[in-house]
């Protein structure tokens, strides 16, 4: 182990996105300068703009965040969705395998097809059940081939107190309807999008002073497991806490009440052993991670003035 270089640039990618803001906002060395170009400043599918870039700025790792997520509408927008998500890293390995630096290519619960009983390891075979899915495999392929210095990191059910996202979508809802509707039977890790953060940190940082830092597949997701309904009271239930008003009542359905144009993991639960064994890493349960975000977008209520007896 050596120390970190001074003057440290990192590539990051979907910097506008849940993880790239949070990339963004958390504790990295001192040292250490972010590069979070925009899409007109830096095209993943621009080979000689991507070579260029990298002449330029001279990055000393990557990470990308940038992914095409809209799930159900890649069904139909095949190209984009392979563009972004499959041609995009397959660039990036090759320029950052040029370069001699690590990448961190972040991915997906979605490559499995969600009948696994239990928990799915990195070894557990891989079946995506949609366009979405299959061009986040393809991605991560095109990484692990493409640069030795990689480590591909699978996540899942992200949620945080920015962009567009379940937490998001389910306070909202709750501000008009007194009922909902919500999934019962897909179960997942939520998960939020600064502990995913802080993990990538720890991740580059010991990429980048250890040359024999662990590289290949990984898994992080807050501890335990939830459906979608589950993970729905868990909001109104914190939000209740700081507002002291009731939310809505909250209904269990099944995945064939509410049917979508792509096919959802039924099991999107991931074991996260081997990125504690290799990185020391714990991830806290997802109850106060949930909690710690609906406190971010959830004003209090003032409390009520007392009145003289």
């Amino acid at each position: 182990m050596s120390a970190m270089p001074g003057a440290v640039r990192i590539l990051v990618t979907g910097g506008a996105g849940q993880l790239g803001l949070a990339l963004a906002a958390a504790k990295w060395s001192p040292h250490v300068t972010l590069l979070c170009p925009t899409r007109a400043e830096l095209d993943l599918t621009d080979a000689a703009g991507i070579a260029a870039w990298f002449e330029q700025e001279k990055p000393d790792a990557v990470v990308n965040s940038a992914a095409y997520t809209a799930v159900d509408k890649a069904e139909q927008d095949i190209a984009a969705a392979w563009a972004a998500n499959a041609t995009g890293p397959a660039l990036l390995a090759a320029a950052s395998a040029k370069a001699g630096i690590p990448i961190v290519q972040v991915s997906t619960d979605y490559v499995f097809d969600g009948t696994a009983g239990g928990s799915y390891s990195e070894t557990d075979p891989v079946a995506p059940l949609g366009v979405y899915g299959s061009s986040k495999l393809a991605g991560e392929i095109a990484v692990r081939t493409g640069n030795p210095r990689s480590v591909i990191l699978r996540t899942a059910w992200v949620v945080s107190a920015t962009r567009a996202n379940f937490i998001k979508t389910m306070l909202r809802l709750g501000e008009t309807m007194p009922e909902l509707r919500v999934v019962s039977d897909q179960y997942g890790c939520p998960t939020s999008a600064t502990d995913i953060a802080s993990t990538i940190v720890t991740i580059i940082e010991r990429m980048l002073t250890d040359a024999a830092a662990p590289t290949g597949t990984y898994h992080f997701v807050n501890a335990g497991s939830a459906s979608w309904c589950d993970l729905a009271r868990e909001v109104f239930a914190a939000a209740t806490a700081i507002t002291g008003r009731p939310g809505p009542l909250v209904h269990a359905i099944t995945t064939a009440d509410y049917p979508t144009p792509a096919r959802r993991p039924a099991n999107s639960r991931l074991s996260t052993a081997r990125l504690t064994r290799d990185y020391g890493i714990e991830p806290q349960p997802w109850r106060p991670a949930i909690r710690a975000i609906v406190q971010d977008l959830v004003p209090a209520q003032p409390a009520a003035m007392e009145t003289n007896r």
